[in-house]
């Protein structure tokens, strides 16, 4: 009809470098994020953002709502930097939350590195990928939600789960919080010459067996450790 309407112009994604997907050697190395949507029964949408920390794979968040938009990310991560302390690292995909110029020149304020992935490689975040694919699995895929409020309150019971009873493979078999407890204890040795393992999670002492495999598992780990991140295989 020939009217004058203006085109929208089509936002070019700046060149994306491949990084290695690397294996930190302690908490809040790398920090990774990604969003997650599912349907109500009235089939209204709402959103979950995912935090979780790679060294361990431990869930920092599952923030749910109807919009997040990325000044709700960086509260989310301003929560998280209170209680866990600053990542020095943060990787996700190009969403437009997390291309915001807002989340940018947050992490420049905060001198966090922020790593996207390349478009379609969502490979490159494997580790919170994995973390997803549980949650939709065994949460969003096995339930049916009406309220904001049943969504929360069973992503923090399955996060409480997640994080503290649920073993990992690539962690030797140990939770998260197990993970985490056998390294602090390593490090205490390491400075003080002397002390034991953690408890355990349900507050008695950790079993010889898992004792070995936490051994085991640091003692891997400082053995490959060279000045580079240890690289890992992403279709474990």
């Amino acid at each position: 009809m020939k009217l004058n309407i203006r085109r929208r112009a089509k936002k070019r994604l700046p060149e994306r470098i491949k990084l290695a997907l690397s294996v930190p050697t302690s908490p809040n190395q790398m920090w990774s994020l990604d969003f997650m949507s599912d349907s109500f029964t009235d089939s209204r949408k709402f959103r979950l953002l995912n935090v979780i920390d790679d060294f361990n794979r431990e869930s920092l968040a599952i923030e749910v709502d109807t919009s997040l938009p990325s000044l709700r990310v960086i509260r989310v991560l301003e929560q998280l930097i209170s209680t866990k302390g600053k990542p020095a690292n943060i990787r996700c995909d190009n969403g437009p939350e997390f291309i915001s110029h807002k989340l940018q020149q947050w992490c420049e304020e905060k001198k966090i590195s922020l790593q996207y992935i390349q478009p379609g490689e969502p490979t490159q975040n494997a580790y919170i990928e994995r973390n997803n694919g549980s949650l939709r699995r065994e949460l969003l895929n096995a339930y049916m939600f009406t309220t904001l409020r049943e969504v929360r309150e069973m992503t923090s019971q399955w996060q409480t789960d997640y994080n503290r009873s649920r073993p990992h493979k690539a962690l030797g078999y140990l939770s998260p919080y197990q993970y985490y407890q056998g390294w602090l204890s390593r490090n205490s040795k390491l400075n003080e010459g002397t002390g034991a393992l953690s408890t355990s999670t349900s507050g008695g002492p950790l079993r010889p067996q898992t004792k070995a495999i936490v051994d085991k598992v640091f003692e891997k780990m400082t053995q490959r450790n060279t000045s580079t991140p240890l690289l890992l295989n992403t279709t474990n």
